[in-house]
């Protein structure tokens, strides 16, 4: 992916749940449960934004009201600020994906997923 210098770069962040499992939104219908979040670590380029799909929601019985998911394939968006002192070449950003992924009966353990894009650099 191009990243030119001055500008925002959108890198896609491709997603795919096992059938039968979802994960909390990024805004879940309870504050208990845990959101979907994509964070990144300090690089050469600026985190600007993640944006997230619309969420569905999904009613099971064990809870009173639908809850805010994300099921199957999907797809945030990760905007980044290239910064005008960039160098150009390649670059590669990190950062961490925390879900927890659930079924109709019960939710797996949190996770942190390590998470990397590959940019370059141009003037």
């Amino acid at each position: 992916m191009r990243a030119k210098i001055g500008s925002i770069v959108e890198v896609p962040v491709p997603l795919s749940l096992a059938e039968g499992y979802h994960v909390n939104s990024n805004h879940p219908s309870d504050e208990y449960l845990i959101p979907l979040r994509l964070t990144w670590s300090k690089g050469v380029l600026e985190p600007a934004e993640v944006v997230y799909p619309k969420p569905t929601m999904h009613k099971i019985q064990s809870e009173p009201k639908p809850l805010s998911v994300y099921s199957g394939t999907f797809e945030l968006m990760a905007k980044f600020n290239v910064p005008a002192t960039a160098v150009a070449g390649p670059a590669a950003m990190s950062g961490k994906l925390r879900y927890q992924a659930c079924n109709d009966k019960m939710c797996l353990a949190p996770k942190d997923l390590d998470v990397s894009v590959q940019l370059d650099i141009v003037k």
